[in-house]
């Protein structure tokens, strides 16, 4: 009873009762910097070759989690800064209206984001002639907007009454009802809570069946291993790293998602179906959800696919006349033999030709 009425006050105290500001300023410019360093990336990777189907479906992903970033972050400093809640910050619940609204929109965009993603990857390994004659970065252009449409669509009806944004201890978050009472709002969480959760699902099974169609192109090439197949092998075998680069990277970006969404998935369905009373397990769901768009983008960074071959191409940028040397030492090693210390090589070159007979 009075962890109940301590969340009852929770949401409508006017002032924050907890909290500090430096893990919310950390969060903050980490996932700035994180979501443009990728963008970064990603533009790079536009001016070198043009932009894939799979690319604008990260590049919206990420932009999607710069825009979450710049929604929420700010105003939970302010409310630091002004020791005061969200609900205190306006007279008509606008702020906290408008911080519900966006994690809940972002939180959804985001996965239905992956889906299409996983969805894309399936298509291409799975079905390659479908995917090769109807699928455009027209249809990524389309999808993206029907998702933003769809998911803004759903989470403007507790403005409405169909559900419920209540702000939450300790007076920096605003989130749906996590414990309603009306039944309208008890179905909006519901409803909520199983599109995460079909979501999750069909993109697993989606990664799950691109690994197998990628097990089985691996079986064939390894099995024809004529001369004349050799060739196109290489070929092949190239297009299977691509493909599996793009399955790390996007099977880490799922895990991710899965870890930061899935405990808010069962916390949603416990209060509502269970009637459960304890409140203070609902700030950790609410955080972690709120970190998966810092997350995202450094794995982005960690694993695209450019980063590594960039690295790669600068160290042997650096190193491009170091084989050079080594071979004009294998074929003159005389002339590397009468080398004084602290001489160059070419120094010593020079020393030993003017020391030829005639020269």
């Amino acid at each position: 009873m009075a962890l109940s009425l301590k969340n009852v006050s929770c949401h409508e105290q006017p002032t924050l009762s907890g909290g500090s500001p430096s893990t919310s300023a950390i969060m903050f410019s980490a996932g700035v910097l994180g979501n443009v360093v990728a963008l970064i990336l990603l533009e790079i990777r536009r001016r070198k070759q043009s932009a894939s189907l799979f690319q604008v479906l990260v590049t919206s992903l990420v932009f999607t989690d710069l825009l979450g970033t710049f929604s929420v972050s700010p105003l939970v400093l302010t409310a630091y800064l002004r020791n005061e809640s969200l609900i205190g910050m306006s007279d008509n619940r606008l702020v906290c209206g408008h911080f519900g609204y966006a994690m809940t929109f972002f939180s959804m965009v985001t996965l239905a984001i992956l889906l299409s993603m996983a969805v894309e990857r399936w298509l291409s390994i799975g079905h390659p002639y479908c995917y090769e004659k109807r699928m455009s970065k027209r249809c990524g252009y389309i999808a993206i907007a029907l998702i933003y449409l769809l998911c803004a669509l759903f989470c403007v009806t507790p403005f409405l009454g169909f559900g419920k944004y209540v702000q939450h201890c300790p007076g920096t978050w605003c989130f749906i009802d996590m414990h309603p009472s009306a039944s309208e709002h008890k179905v909006f969480n519901i409803i909520y809570a199983s599109c995460l959760l079909v979501m999750i699902v069909c993109t697993v099974l989606c990664n799950a069946s691109v690994i197998y169609h990628l097990s089985l192109m691996y079986r064939r090439r390894k099995a024809h291993r004529s001369s004349v197949r050799r060739q196109r092998g290489h070929k092949r075998h190239r297009s299977i790293a691509k493909e599996v680069e793009h399955l790390v990277l996007l099977g880490f970006m799922t895990i991710a998602f899965v870890i930061c969404s899935l405990p808010l998935v069962i916390q949603v369905y416990l209060n509502t179906c269970c009637d459960r009373d304890r409140h203070k397990n609902d700030l950790i769901p609410l955080l972690l959800v709120s970190a998966n768009p810092i997350i995202d983008p450094w794995v982005f960074i960690i694993l695209s696919p450019p980063v590594p071959r960039l690295l790669w191409d600068k160290m042997c940028k650096t190193a491009k006349f170091k084989p050079t040397q080594e071979k004009v030492r294998s074929i003159h090693p005389v002339l590397y033999q009468s080398k004084p210390p602290g001489d160059s090589e070419g120094g010593s070159v020079m020393k030993a030709y003017t020391e030829i007979p005639g020269n």
